[in-house]
């Protein structure tokens, strides 16, 4: 061993010989006590972090465990960098209260209502041009205005519809067969009447005829020896609504064959309201020929839509 380490080791033991050593029990109560130090302060770390944690669940939650509340309604949201917040600028009550601007179609005009066309006014006056006019092979030229009646004697049957009437005109016109020459006597004549009623009487007419119909089977008529009965008929379609129903008594003595009979028709059409009524009346007492009767009522059919038109 050198000299220099030999003095190192004398002056060591030197300097221990003159200090006291710790108890190995004192050495043990500073180790506990540094311990349990160390024990309190991460406890007191725990709890404020578990305190931190409470505190904020408080606030996001509410106590329920339902879905966050949401923020007050007057809480400002984050002004965006360089923008400056401004309180919203009131609705005025007129705004509020004035209805929705109307659609505009492509054109840029309001849009209108859609509606059908306007009904027709009901006519109050009968014109010439609302009677038929005789197809050129049936014409004889002879016609007349004049007042009559517009329907036969049924058993002396008033119909009260007629308390309804606005106006009626009536003519005379007689017509041949197509195949009867010109200048021949005719082969048969009408009463051919027009009559406007009050709105929705004019149904009420032809009701009313046909009760008139049914409630007069057979009758005698002033300065005729003969009964004439009557029937209703069954009729194709003509306007809105139609009677047709037939005369039928004995041809007078003399007059046609034996055992024949003088048959007369009448047509009464609705249209609207509006009542043509062609009371076929013979001449002479001839013989009516239906076909005749039905074309002539179809061409007077005709002129009254054409006139309501």
């Amino acid at each position: 061993m050198s000299v220099e380490l030999s003095d190192l080791y004398r002056s060591l033991s030197t300097v221990a010989d003159g200090q006291e050593l710790t108890r190995p029990e004192s050495l043990r109560r500073l180790a506990d006590r540094r311990a349990r130090a160390r024990i309190a302060g991460s406890t007191l770390a725990v709890a404020l972090l578990v305190g931190g944690v409470a505190v904020g669940g408080r606030l996001a939650y509410p106590a329920d465990g339902s879905a966050p509340l949401p923020p007050p309604a007057d809480t400002p949201g984050p002004v965006p960098t360089g923008a400056t917040a401004t309180s919203p600028t009131p609705t005025p009550a007129s705004t509020l209260s004035s209805p929705p601007p109307s659609r505009t179609t492509t054109s840029g005009t309001p849009s209108q209502p859609a509606t059908g066309p306007a009904a027709p006014r009901p006519p109050t006056s009968i014109p010439d041009r609302a009677f038929f006019v005789l197809a050129a092979p049936n014409r004889t030229g002879l016609e007349s205005s004049g007042d009559g009646p517009a329907l036969p004697t049924l058993c002396g049957t008033r119909l009260s519809s007629d308390s309804a009437m606005v106006q009626r005109r009536g003519r005379y016109l007689a017509y041949k067969l197509s195949e009867t020459p010109t200048g021949h006597v005719p082969d048969g004549s009408y009463r051919h009447t027009i009559t406007i009623y009050r709105p929705g009487r004019a149904d009420d007419a032809l009701r009313e005829l046909r009760q008139a119909v049914r409630g007069c089977p057979d009758q005698k008529l002033p300065d005729d020896s003969r009964t004439w009965r009557q029937r209703l008929l069954a009729s194709g379609v003509y306007g809105d609504e139609w009677v047709l129903f037939e005369m039928r008594a004995p041809m007078p003595d003399g007059m046609g064959e034996p055992g024949t009979e003088e048959v007369r028709l009448v047509r009464a059409v609705r249209v609207g309201d509006v009542v043509t009524v062609l009371w076929e009346q013979g001449w002479e007492h001839t013989a009516v020929v239906r076909s005749q009767v039905d074309a002539d009522s179809r061409r007077a059919v005709a002129a009254i839509e054409n006139w309501l038109d």
